[in-house]
């Protein structure tokens, strides 16, 4: 089972940079993070090489700032888009900012 898991994650990689344009990182975060943190999650934009993920509390963010460093090396293996820094924000302080 582990080799087919490994495999489709690279078929998924590999589509993922001839077709992700763009949003090449914003697809990538699932993978890249692992599926209990992509639901806890959302990749809200990639722009200038910041991918910038909402998360539900401070703390919350403060765990996931701790794994930026991997989180960035498994982007720059999947994704066309370079992704030099990941800004995780907490999510009633986007909406806050937004009004």
């Amino acid at each position: 089972m582990r080799h087919a898991s490994s495999t489709l994650k690279k078929i998924f990689a590999d589509t993922l940079r001839r077709e992700g344009g763009d949003n090449a990182p914003l697809l990538a975060w699932p993978l890249v993070c692992g599926s209990a943190t992509a639901a806890k999650t959302n990749a809200l934009s990639y722009a200038e090489g910041v991918l910038t993920i909402e998360v539900s509390d401070a703390t919350w963010r403060q765990q996931l700032q701790s794994f930026e460093r991997q989180y960035l090396a498994a982007l720059k293996q999947i994704s066309a888009q370079p992704v030099n820094a990941i800004k995780f924000v907490v999510r009633n302080q986007t909406a806050r900012r937004s009004r």
